[in-house]
């Protein structure tokens, strides 16, 4: 199992595997959850998947996508478009409620937003926690190197249960919200206790 933070700079290194985990989040967002998102080439992507995002993903030696996630700044700014928690804050968004955050959505240089978390539904039961604890720790790993020490997140509001296991401390930052049936949730990661 390995890791690659992918970034506009290096996609010509690493062959297929940008593409593979737009691959991936298509068959795990559209063809699996259902959500109505872009498409083209059978990738999925939205108005996020720019220049001044990351992607951080979990493959195998044959690029093979088991699980990614996508860093974008929140200081970031492309048309009326900033980033999807405080784009969904400021009612740009549809399926998102605005009323997602306690507080007006930060705009910060060492906070960055983590969306698109995913695990493939093709990694076996077994392995599901070790693939997603490695995520989450190259997650926080590349954010640091980024300049982040929190990275804010909308997850399944069942984070309490696995926030210890991976080693990240996390607090709620705004209610428990159902979007498509699922109980999800503002989340801040704090990495500066993992900071050297």
């Amino acid at each position: 199992m390995q890791t690659t933070t992918l970034s506009f700079e290096n996609l010509h290194n690493h062959g297929e595997l940008f593409a593979n985990m737009l691959r991936a989040r298509r068959e795990l967002f559209i063809v699996h959850n259902k959500w109505d998102l872009p498409e083209a080439l059978g990738m999925e992507y939205d108005q996020y998947d720019t220049p001044a995002s990351r992607w951080v993903v979990v493959h195998d030696e044959l690029g093979r996508v088991l699980a990614g996630n996508r860093l974008t700044p929140t200081t970031t700014r492309c048309g009326i478009y900033t980033y999807m928690i405080r784009d969904a804050q400021r009612g740009l968004l549809e399926t998102i409620p605005a009323d997602l955050l306690y507080e007006e959505a930060p705009v910060c240089e060492t906070i960055w937003e983590s969306s698109r978390l995913f695990v493939s539904h093709s990694v076996p039961a077994p392995l599901r926690r070790r693939v997603h604890a490695k995520l989450v720790s190259e997650l926080g790993s590349a954010a640091r190197k980024l300049g982040a020490t929190h990275c804010l997140t909308l997850l399944n509001a069942n984070w309490p249960r696995w926030a210890g296991r991976v080693g990240v401390s996390m607090t709620a930052m705004g209610p428990v919200m159902n979007i498509d049936n699922i109980d999800n949730q503002v989340v801040s990661m704090d990495f500066t206790a993992t900071l050297h």
